[in-house]
């Protein structure tokens, strides 16, 4: 019953927004003595109400260059025309018209370098030379068709910018996890999260991740969320800048030692992925891999525009930031084992769990010894200067919120509220 259940969606702000920016455009409209006509008002707001209020302006912008474009053009023709009438008018000359006028608009589009706002050129200018040519004042119809978009524009981008919200928490640094709270297992986050997440953040949300994946993992499903702050990558082994696409700062494993690890790892027949980042550029080294479940993996993996894997052995005169290890269930555990009777764990930052998408076979993976998320919140908050954090993961006294059943609107809901708390409502000190 369950799989065939609908789920119905809220209704959301911009829906909201939208209907009250066309209500304000009537109601303006009443007050110029409805002299206008209010459809063109409706639809510039409409056009207006974005999701994101970057996108409103430039929206804005895009919507007022088309419409001063063609309603340039359109007095134009009818000064050239001043008295056309639509029943007499040869219709291959009109045609003709119509059609070099068109050129013309679209052509001073791209002339003027907005060749994004020729198609509400267009429109406009259409609008004038084909419905209203024949009106007894065709120039006042120019006039009102550019007011009441420019009417329309103000009141979309007034009703974008209001918020419900007087006292935004700009001063706290949200962290995040990355699986089980923000992407779903099919490796991609909602829609909502994502607008919901960009809108804030564009607003002065502070946020940014703390995750074991690497950058290329963890941009496949995110990289359309705008950070502004580096990503805490590979459980603590370095600080990723999204914006800048380099390493701020890294935990890594000497050549000398990373050597020395490969040796025991081959001891024990199994092939490592071996993670470096040279100039900003992480590369995995691996060798020939007899097993189908990790040449799969590789295959799968190194299609990503993230990730660049060389065949070949480790040159040893590298730093390394990690060592991943794949491989049947009871090999990880007896490998573990080894690791642990021979002291590696007192130098390392060791990590063994199962595997969720092969049956049967588990992950090692080997870090530098101070590899650590906490370490590395702690190097963010100096570095800019944040007083206090707010994190969200999934596991129990680790974090501030615990997001633990699936549920992966949950985080983003509750930074909402945590981040611009209704007005009348006190902001939390937690």
């Amino acid at each position: 019953m369950n799989k065939w259940s609908l789920k119905i969606p809220g209704i959301g702000m911009r829906i909201i927004k939208s209907a009250t920016a066309v209500s304000l455009c009537v109601v303006v409209n009443m007050l110029r003595g409805a002299d206008g006509m209010v459809f063109y008002s409706m639809l510039a707001a409409l056009w207006c109400v974005q999701m994101y209020r970057n996108n409103t302006i430039s929206n804005a912008i895009q919507r007022t260059i088309g419409t001063i474009v063609g309603a340039i053009y359109g007095l134009l023709y009818i000064l050239v025309y001043p008295e056309k009438n639509a029943i007499n008018q040869e219709i291959l000359l009109e045609t003709l018209c119509i059609f070099v006028g068109i050129v013309l608009v679209i052509y001073t589009t791209v002339l003027i370098n907005k060749k994004q706002a020729s198609y509400f050129s267009c429109v406009v200018f259409l609008s004038i030379v084909v419905n209203h040519i024949g009106d007894a004042n065709p120039f006042f119809f120019v006039w009102n068709r550019f007011m009441d978009t420019m009417i329309g524009i103000l009141i979309g981008i007034c009703v974008n910018s209001v918020r419900i919200c007087i006292n935004p928490d700009k001063d706290t640094l949200f962290v995040s996890g990355v699986d089980g709270i923000l992407v779903n297992k099919d490796n991609k986050i909602s829609a909502f999260s994502k607008v919901e997440l960009n809108r804030m953040i564009d607003d002065g949300l502070k946020f940014t991740i703390s995750t074991m994946r690497t950058p290329a993992s963890l941009l496949e499903p995110l990289s359309d969320i705008h950070f502004k702050y580096p990503v805490i990558v590979m459980d603590g082994a370095a600080i990723y800048d999204v914006k800048k696409s380099e390493y701020i700062k890294e935990y890594v494993i000497s050549g000398e030692s990373a050597t020395e690890l490969i040796g025991f790892i081959h001891e024990y027949d199994l092939h490592p992925h071996i993670n470096v980042i040279i100039d900003d550029t992480l590369l995995i080294y691996y060798e020939d891999m007899q097993d189908t479940v990790n040449n799969n993996l590789i295959n799968e993996l190194r299609t990503s525009p993230y990730r660049n894997y060389i065949k070949r052995e480790f040159p040893g005169d590298e730093n390394v930031v990690y060592f991943m290890i794949l491989d049947i269930t009871e090999k990880i555990e007896q490998f573990d084992e080894q690791l642990k009777r021979k002291g590696y764990y007192s130098r390392f930052k060791i990590l063994k769990y199962p595997s969720e998408d092969h049956d049967g076979y588990s992950y090692i993976k080997i870090y530098n010894k101070n590899s650590s998320k906490e370490k590395m919140l702690a190097y963010l908050k100096e570095t800019y200067e944040i007083k206090q954090t707010f994190t969200f993961g999934t596991i129990d006294g680790r974090y501030d919120v615990i997001i633990n059943d699936n549920n992966f609107n949950k985080m983003v809901r509750f930074l909402r509220k945590k981040y611009e708390p209704f007005i009348g409502r006190v902001r939390s000190k937690a």
